[in-house]
């Protein structure tokens, strides 16, 4: 399976597929036009594309890195091969395209992905190789904190720390401080044979928000392993629109039904789709991203 990376601009996905012999990675030259004129229409997005090959041919622009050799999911399901261009030849097209959009479109792709953020979801990719979590602690404070510890460890002096101070988000005050370690332990304790009661504690969790920063992005790789032990299901997080998500997590705290709704639609059984746990990285890491 090839390792995939899911970028979002302009909230659309920018995917790329890693090439082992050449040691870098390919972009999809469809998404590339989707994020830059921000089209919905995938056929729209197919038939710039062909006519921005025919111009760039006519200007003498060459696109020497463009590849046929690799497969992205279409929007029928299937994956078809597809135009890809390397690092060079996506700032040769961007560069080089009729309108002012790409500069933004630049600006964004040549990003440092130094920050805490780009450093902590390398990590997050390695996750699943890792084998961390005994199967006996998965469901418990002890494997969420192994998680936070492994994604943010040498990036928050607090990974893995349950938090001693009282944290809040818009108008909502999580777990306040002094009953944290009671409402973990509650939460511990909480059965997880069944959809709804692994959702449930899913909810517990998220209130009780144990950790200063990375709640979101430890918790749902928590979520998954939970699933993926109880049921044999984890969750095709693309298929969760950020919005949506964000939305039902804020009403989860009085009314779970809109997250259990939006969960349940998402459940897949491809627990051991390496592709599956990469591209949930990215939606992951997507939704905590600031609009």
């Amino acid at each position: 399976m090839s390792k995939v990376s899911i970028r979002f601009f302009n909230d659309r996905e920018v995917r790329a597929i890693w090439d082992d012999e050449n040691s870098k990675w390919w972009f999809s030259a469809i998404d590339i036009i989707r994020a830059i004129n921000n089209e919905d229409d995938y056929v729209k997005a197919g038939n710039y594309w062909r006519w921005l090959k025919k111009k760039f041919a006519t200007d003498n622009i060459q696109l020497v890195s463009l590849t046929h050799d690799f497969k992205f999911q279409a929007p029928d399901g299937k994956k078809r091969a597809a135009d890809a261009l390397d690092y060079d030849g996506v700032q040769i097209l961007a560069k080089n395209f009729p309108n002012n959009n790409a500069v933004r479109f630049l600006d964004w792709f040549n990003y440092s992905d130094n920050t805490i953020d780009g450093q902590s979801k390398k990590k997050a990719y390695t996750f699943l190789q890792s084998n961390l979590i005994a199967d006996e602690d998965i469901g418990t404070t002890k494997s969420l904190q192994q998680i936070h510890a492994y994604i943010f460890g040498g990036l928050y002096d607090f990974a893995g720390k349950i938090r001693t101070k009282t944290i809040s988000k818009g108008d909502f005050t999580f777990c306040v401080a002094q009953y944290l370690n009671d409402a973990l332990n509650a939460i511990d304790k909480m059965p997880e044979t069944t959809f709804d009661e692994i959702v449930d504690k899913y909810v517990e969790m998220n209130v009780a928000h144990p950790f200063m920063e990375g709640n979101g992005r430890s918790a749902r790789i928590w979520l998954d392993l939970i699933f993926k032990k109880r049921l044999l299901k984890c969750v095709d997080w693309s298929k969760i629109p950020k919005n949506d998500y964000l939305n039902a997590m804020m009403e989860s705290h009085s009314d779970s039904t809109k997250i259990k709704t939006l969960l349940q639609n998402a459940l897949t059984d491809k627990i051991n789709d390496r592709e599956m746990f990469m591209k949930g990285i990215d939606y992951s890491y997507y939704y905590e991203e600031a609009e």
